[in-house]
């Protein structure tokens, strides 16, 4: 299973990856706009915050096949190892099919049905992303669009793996792994809301209560 951080924040991702066991960072346009750093910059210093063995991910933004080709290779050639975000429309299939020739390896990304994710799969994208709260905000069933893309792989195409994305809640990211899904990205406030519960905390003050009474300190 492989767990990735979706920000461009390399603060961010320096503290957590020493919490949580990280296989790399996630960004896309909007994170990297919202960051207000230049992508040329950020990219490295996100991949020093992870380590030469951690993958990163970033988007390309042109809307035309050769555009997203040129995009690619130029990410690629930036980052070495970089895997290459492209959106699953008819250009980005386009696309895909090319970079899976040339060997840079690529998401097929803005997922909002089984039958998209599938396509980019067989056109030879390695990392497949369905947006789950997005497809629940449009009236779908976000969960269920992960399961069936998972079997669909598992039976058609399974050199690509589910890397699912777009989560409010903790909720929806274990779902996602109930589900089989074998890679999600998290929000870092998602992220931090998994281990950010008041019971926890509860019962260590208790532990610690218990012990100070008995033995009149903290220590062991």
């Amino acid at each position: 299973m492989e767990l990735y951080l979706d920000t461009a924040n390399v603060a961010d991702v320096e503290r957590l990856a020493q919490i949580f066991p990280i296989a790399g960072v996630t960004t896309n346009p909007s994170i990297i706009a919202a960051n207000g750093e230049s992508i040329w910059d950020v990219l490295p210093r996100l991949q020093n915050a992870i380590g030469p063995d951690g993958i990163l991910f970033a988007q390309t933004m042109s809307r035309d096949a050769p555009g997203m080709i040129a995009e690619a290779r130029q990410l690629s050639k930036a980052i070495p190892g970089l895997v290459v975000k492209v959106p699953v429309t008819a250009q980005g299939l386009i696309a895909i099919k090319t970079l899976k020739k040339e060997k840079i390896t690529t998401l097929g990304t803005a997922v909002y049905s089984a039958s998209q994710g599938l396509l980019a799969a067989l056109a030879g994208a390695k990392y497949i992303a369905p947006y789950v709260n997005r497809v629940d905000a449009q009236g779908g069933d976000g969960i269920r669009t992960v399961q069936e893309l998972q079997s669909l792989l598992e039976m058609h195409a399974p050199e690509s793996k589910v890397l699912a994305a777009s989560f409010k809640t903790p909720r929806q990211a274990l779902d996602c792994l109930l589900a089989g899904c074998e890679a999600i990205t998290l929000p870092t406030d998602v992220a931090q809301q998994m281990l950010n519960t008041p019971a926890v905390e509860s019962a260590i003050d208790k532990f610690e209560q218990d012990w100070n009474n008995a033995f009149g300190n903290l220590m062991l």
